[in-house]
């Protein structure tokens, strides 16, 4: 639906002033708001290069690594904290 929605702004937009009044009026024909179909317009813009942002595939890809930084973070945090801990019980010890 959305590459259907994007594709009849496209390719109307020479029968409107801009491509704002063409958004607006392919909107109201399939029932979703304005403001909705130019997110997938830019989205798609973005994606195919036309556009200069980050693409939905490298945000995905950034998401994904920033998570895995946060449980190596946590990981490395509760393998010091067992080390520390484990050293002061080895401290304790009287030796034999």
């Amino acid at each position: 639906m959305r590459e259907r929605a994007v594709g009849l702004v496209l390719t109307s937009e020479h029968e409107h002033p801009s491509r704002w009044p063409t958004i607006q009026f392919i909107a109201t024909k399939i029932g979703y708001t304005p403001v909705t179909l130019r997110s997938w317009i830019n989205k798609m813009e973005v994606n195919s290069g036309t556009k200069l942002s980050v693409t939905s595939d490298h945000a995905e890809r950034m998401k994904a690594l920033e998570r895995e930084n946060r449980e190596l973070k946590r990981a490395n945090e509760i393998l010091r904290k067992a080390a520390a801990f484990f050293a002061q019980v080895g401290l304790d010890r009287k030796p034999k």
